[in-house]
């Protein structure tokens, strides 16, 4: 394999265009860096709202290959590469470089999601001015600590998901060391608050599903959740809750609502970004001592744990499968919501 061989992807060419066929020329293999042949690649939201460049989401660098839910084979490694040889099937998520540098805050401290210096999988400018592509395509290149070893147990089709909206709620999951006696709401019964019951179920805490669509309870049930509240309901249940893990959110959210169902020095945790800001009524925050944070995707730490945990207590996605050649169907499923609960596209087809 040459370092001048092209890779080839679906593209978006502009805000909200369809995807078509794109190819480019990868920067050189680097000697911490790995290369992957894409097997499965998923379709999160942050990829459309990436593709139309909306609700607050930055613009893309157009032309843009997009998909930060990678699962592939190892098929070159630099020299400096340990714990992934060739053949070794890995993963990555939303983030393809940090600096791992002693003087980096951030990445010492074991929040290498933060660094100052990171690439995201996909639309991030390097020092030397090329864009980073993701993985709606047939290979891709990123440091290999940022490329995770895939267990036995899991399946591809099923790991894909995991590396961003596993990694998403299991984290701040993690640091909130939820377990038995904790009582935990989870807002939003999508791609992201499905695998949330999972592993909040899973770690032995009472989870309540919190969601606008009634139809959704049995599903939430089926999950994990006990307790199955609507947001119409949200006002009955007021400090009932030790966390709330917001995973979804629609216009006009009711913020202080949420609030009110926390218990005194509980916490709202944001992992879905809301489209609009947040109004709150400071009183609420003060009187109960309840605080409101945000939580970004996971460490490297974080990702080995969860894929872990997620083979060791049977934490899976919902899933579809539809082949590459048909991104713009799956994507517009997407955009419908017709979809339970995250599409992964095999790549081989």
């Amino acid at each position: 394999m040459t370092v001048d061989e092209q890779i080839h992807g679906h593209a978006a060419y502009g805000p909200g265009e369809t995807l078509k066929p794109f190819s480019y020329t990868p920067n050189p293999l680097g000697p911490e860096d790995i290369e992957i042949a894409i097997t499965h690649s998923g379709i999160c939201g942050s990829d459309i709202h990436t593709i139309d460049s909306c609700g607050g989401w930055s613009g893309g660098n157009f032309p843009l290959i997009v998909g930060h839910e990678i699962v592939g084979t190892c098929v070159a490694a630099g020299d400096n590469v340990t714990g992934i040889t060739i053949g070794t099937r890995v993963g990555v998520g939303a983030q393809q470089w940090a600096c791992l540098e002693k003087e980096c805050r951030e990445c010492n401290s074991g929040f290498e999601q933060l660094c100052p210096k990171m690439w995201w999988t996909y639309n991030s400018k390097r020092p030397d001015g090329t864009i980073t592509h993701g993985g709606y395509a047939d290979r891709i290149r990123v440091r290999h600590q940022l490329a995770f070893p895939i267990p036995d147990a899991i399946d591809s089709v099923s790991a894909a998901p995991l590396l961003c909206a596993g990694l998403t709620v299991f984290a701040p999951l993690a640091r909130e060391k939820i377990g038995a006696g904790t009582e935990i709401g989870v807002v939003g019964i999508g791609g992201l608050g499905h695998l949330a019951i999972q592993f909040a179920a899973k770690m032995g805490a009472t989870v309540t599903a919190i969601s606008h669509s009634p139809k959704k309870q049995a599903d939430a049930e089926k999950l994990g959740a006990t307790k199955f509240v609507t947001g119409d309901d949200v006002p009955n249940h007021p400090r009932s809750l030790d966390v709330i893990l917001v995973t979804g959110n629609g216009h006009g959210q009711d913020w202080n609502m949420y609030l009110g169902m926390l218990k005194p020095n509980g916490k709202v945790i944001i992992v879905a970004l809301p489209e609009e800001n947040i109004s709150l009524v400071p009183h609420t925050l003060a009187f109960t001592q309840v605080g409101i944070v945000g939580s970004l995707i996971g460490s490297i730490s974080e990702m080995k744990a969860m894929l872990a945990f997620a083979a060791e207590h049977n934490v899976r996605p919902m899933t579809d499968v539809m082949p590459l050649s048909q991104c713009n169907a799956a994507i517009e499923r997407v955009r419908k919501g017709d979809v339970k609960y995250r599409i992964v596209m095999n790549t081989a087809q």
